[in-house]
């Protein structure tokens, strides 16, 4: 059965119901806590009291500096909402691991950003290398990834569109929200991955709202495929894809076709000046809410709840 595992400034803590046991290890990084999985087990079933979890201060179970890494376009749902169609080449992107922030934490929307959106993504804690050219099967997933994390891709849209680019767009510090639990996997949870469903809700309205099975490249083979270029070790951090229900869409054909005929500069003045009456769009004052568990609750990462607010 998997273990919910919550990280304070004071250390790490397993998480039983509604109280917190803390876990006797030395570990600073997420990769020191993995190789310590013994002491995990230990405060699991230690039948302390412990500590409410309400009382702690969760910060993000995943510590930086580690590689951070994102599957684009990755559910069916979401492909749809952004034009495409026909079968979708796989792509990766980097985050900057300045970016992850705690799952209270506020996301602070820059000076300069107006389309700021939210990707609720699956995350995959590595507990093991990956070294250039691993093949990854099904049943070797366990040998490789020690648990998962709710994230959230936060974008800044004008950016990543008018630069036609990710690393900046999605990097700015708190756009990675990340927690609140590492939910530590035992090798018989993997075979529940396709049951998780992943919820995102801006002020209480429900924006996605869908299960792995609508991912098209699921964390096998897209840890085979990002293995053909990128090493990753233990402690990194793989987002695997955002469901349908972002703020962003693509316009109608008919308006694309018009836009491809213009400068970009018009196109792209054109484009947002329709999207500044979308009001799905962050702004200060919104509060999103994230969560990811299986139905029957035996896989559940908690619940994510960031402010967003204003940058001074």
């Amino acid at each position: 059965m998997s273990t919910n595992v919550l990280r304070t400034a004071d250390g790490w803590w397993v998480v039983l119901g509604e109280r917190a046991v803390p876990v006797d290890t030395k570990a600073a990084t997420t990769a020191e806590l993995l190789a310590d999985r013994a002491a995990v087990r230990e405060a699991a079933l230690s039948g302390e009291a412990g500590t409410p979890v309400a009382d702690l201060a969760a910060l993000s179970p995943v510590t930086t500096p580690c590689r951070v890494v994102a599957q684009m376009v990755n559910y069916r749902s979401h492909a749809r909402d952004s034009g495409f169609k026909g079968d979708i080449p796989p792509a990766f992107f980097r985050k900057a691991s300045g970016s992850v922030s705690g799952p209270g934490d506020a996301v602070v929307r820059p000076s300069h950003v107006k389309f700021l959106d939210y990707e609720i993504e699956l995350g995959l804690v590595m507990g093991a290398p990956l070294p250039v050219g691993t093949v990854v099967e099904e049943r070797d997933l366990p040998s490789y990834v020690a648990g998962l994390v709710i994230t959230n891709d936060v974008s800044a849209r004008e950016v990543q569109l008018t630069k036609t680019q990710f690393y900046e767009s999605k990097s700015y510090p708190t756009f990675t929200p990340t927690g609140p639990y590492l939910t530590l996997l035992e090798p018989e949870d993997f075979t529940r991955l396709l049951d998780l469903r992943l919820k995102l809700s801006v002020n209480g309205e429900l924006r996605q709202d869908r299960t792995l099975a609508d991912m098209i490249v699921r964390p096998a083979p897209a840890l085979t495929l990002l293995a053909r270029f990128q090493t990753l070790d233990a402690g990194d951090l793989l987002l695997t894809g955002t469901p349908g229900g972002t703020a962003l869409k693509a316009p109608p054909k008919a308006v694309e076709k018009i836009g491809a005929l213009l400068p970009p500069a018009v196109k792209w003045k054109a484009f947002f000046k329709s999207q500044a009456k979308n009001p799905h769009y962050l702004s200060p004052g919104d509060v999103i809410t994230a969560t990811i568990a299986t139905p029957d609750g035996r896989i559940d990462l908690g619940e994510q709840r960031t402010p967003v607010a204003a940058a001074n």
